[in-house]
């Protein structure tokens, strides 16, 4: 469905035109009506399935029907990252750009005349405030903020708050909101945790759920299954034979990240890292120098796995096999957007193997093996299905297929990791957010609002 067959105010269909938004995804399909109706939502849709214009686009348009005086806050909008934070605020400036909304962003690892900022943009007032729970808290404790005649109040990414344990800080924010609102919920993915969660805040939510898809088949996925020590020649080896121009490269940890950083950095390529150690400012200048390709390659933790966007990405390689298919998906879902193709490559250690055999059932088919050079030196059979990760016998790289014709040979010891690694460059890609469609009935109030957009045309 277009958005233009939708009975969205001009103002917000103006903006989506100027956005180059037409279609739909299915869950702004589902999603926007339910919240026309004021009703409680929970939504569960995976990353990069345009989450937040499914809500964004629907809470403009009626707060600018209905307007709260100046000082006050109308809808808190909560994000576990201030990547993700600041995503949102960037989409909603966009959304809004013909509505008169305000907006503030508020988030930690700044100095202190940023937060003195955000304290001040919060004292004036705002139509919607984009936050992080911990800054959030800490402007409450200070008596920053009134939420007392919040009308709106949005989760996103739910799940992912939970794992970096907000639940409680999440609870005590809401402790501050007014018992009247409408409260919606979105997340990847419906742990008990989040079933707990919406048990306690939401009331008779409708739902909505959107299947965990498989990666588009624009994706050229790929494994090299390798000893643990030969992941980064492996990954020189990439960076020589795959074409690319921006590459993402995740690692499970950020003291590996730490590393892995340093060492391509010594064989000459641009590297930048991203992982929770970093302040804000460092971290904004990461991301500027990657998507003004000032920098190659990005190694990062999982906290780059969602909803940043950043187009060009031509190859993401999983330096660690991820824990949860989902993260999976989310990862090289980096790559291979707007229509674009893209690479991902997996290194499978043999004590990962048993994960990717999983994380291949999830996906319903055998991911490729690539065919590594003699000079990798030997690699281990692929043979999931055995628990011992030392079970698993060696034979010479340029023979090894799938496994599963494979025979394996004599059991060899885990090799120690290395300390050498060179990959090429590199870049992440997460998809723009689209907006959404509902049938909903034209607003008295469109005069109003054609006023504002008016007045910004003859300025």
């Amino acid at each position: 469905m277009r958005f233009d067959e939708l009975e969205l105010s001009d103002d917000v269909l103006d903006a989506l035109d100027a956005m180059r938004f037409g279609e739909c995804t299915p869950i702004q399909e589902q999603a926007i009506p339910v919240i026309f109706q004021k009703r409680d939502l929970i939504a569960v849709a995976q990353t990069g399935t345009g989450k937040t214009a499914a809500y964004l686009l629907p809470v403009i348009d009626m707060l600018a029907d209905e307007p709260e005086p100046a000082d006050s806050v109308s809808c808190i909008v909560m994000a576990p990252t201030r990547e993700l934070a600041q995503q949102i605020d960037r989409q909603l400036e966009g959304f809004s750009y013909y509505l008169p909304i305000s907006s503030v962003a508020i988030y930690g690892g700044t100095d202190g005349k940023e937060f003195a900022r955000q304290q001040n943009g919060l004292k004036r007032g705002a139509d919607v405030v984009i936050a992080t729970p911990g800054r959030l808290i800490a402007h409450l404790q200070l008596g920053g903020i009134d939420l007392s005649r919040v009308q709106y109040f949005i989760l996103d990414e739910a799940d992912r708050m939970l794992d970096m344990g907000f639940f409680d800080d999440i609870m005590q924010i809401v402790k501050h909101l007014p018992q009247e609102r409408q409260t919606l919920m979105f997340s990847a993915t419906m742990p008990p945790k989040i079933q707990q969660l919406a048990k306690a805040i939401l009331n008779d939510p409708a739902e909505v759920k959107i299947a965990v898809s498989r990666p588009t088949e624009k994706i050229d996925q790929s494994a090299c299954v390798v000893y643990e020590n030969q992941k980064t020649p492996v990954l020189r080896h990439l960076f020589k034979t795959i074409s690319h121009k921006r590459v993402i490269v995740f690692a499970s940890s950020k003291l590996k990240v730490k590393d892995l950083a340093k060492s391509l950095r010594k064989d000459g390529w641009r590297v930048g890292e991203m992982h929770s150690d970093l302040d804000q400012e460092s971290r904004d200048e990461v991301m500027r120098g990657f998507r003004s390709a000032n920098l190659d390659i990005l190694v990062a933790t999982d906290i780059l796995s969602r909803g940043i966007d950043i187009d060009d990405i031509s190859l993401v390689v999983n330096y660690d096999v991820p824990h949860e298919a989902e993260d999976y998906v989310h990862r090289i879902g980096r790559t291979a957007r707007a229509g674009a193709g893209g690479s991902a490559v997996t290194l499978v250690s043999t004590a990962e193997q048993r994960a990717f055999g999983l994380l291949e059932k999830f996906l319903g088919y055998e991911v490729a093996k690539r065919v590594l050079p003699a000079s990798i030196g030997e690699t281990p059979a692929y043979t999931p299905s055995r628990r011992s990760p030392g079970s698993a016998g060696r034979r010479p790289a340029d023979r090894r297929g799938s496994g599963r014709n494979s025979k394996p040979a004599r059991q060899t010891p885990r090799d120690k990791q290395p300390k050498s690694s060179t990959p090429r460059q590199q870049a992440p890609a997460p998809t723009p957010s689209q907006a959404s469609d509902t049938a909903k009935t034209p607003k008295a109030s469109k005069n109003k609002r054609r006023y504002y957009h008016n007045k910004r045309k003859e300025s």
